[in-house]
């Protein structure tokens, strides 16, 4: 979000109006939750005949809505006390990266605990 308002703000004359803006925003939300969201827009305007965000002042408070919840140390929390945190099919650096983030978010103080939930979510193989 932040590259697209910065190149927003720099080069203004390749934007006609605000629709141009968010179509072309919404051109780098290629995977996971993003693409969804965007498919959803998508929807939304076959649905309707009419593309439901008008504004880039709307995109970009649905998108910070969408993407950065409330209470971010309560979903961190609730994620470790899950499984979905797991490394599965993961490598373990993208695991660590994942599981560091989930850390970052909370305040977590008792290392051991997160020794515990780091191991559990390793992968059978690389646990043993």
């Amino acid at each position: 979000m932040n590259s697209c308002s910065l190149y927003i703000r720099l080069a203004p004359e390749q934007f006609h109006n605000e629709e141009e803006r968010i179509l072309w925003a919404l051109t780098f939300f290629k995977g996971g939750r993003a693409a969804k969201w965007s498919e959803n827009v998508f929807y939304q305007e076959a649905d309707t005949g009419v593309f439901p965000i008008q504004t880039w002042r709307d995109f970009e408070q649905q998108f910070w809505l969408h993407f950065f919840p409330v209470n971010v140390e309560a979903n961190a929390i609730n994620v470790l006390e899950g499984t979905s945190y797991y490394q599965g099919g993961r490598t373990v650096d993208d695991y660590l990266d994942n599981f560091q983030a989930l850390v970052s978010d909370m305040d977590y103080t008792d290392s051991q605990t997160l020794v515990v939930k780091f191991w559990q979510g390793l992968w059978l193989g690389i646990q043993n």
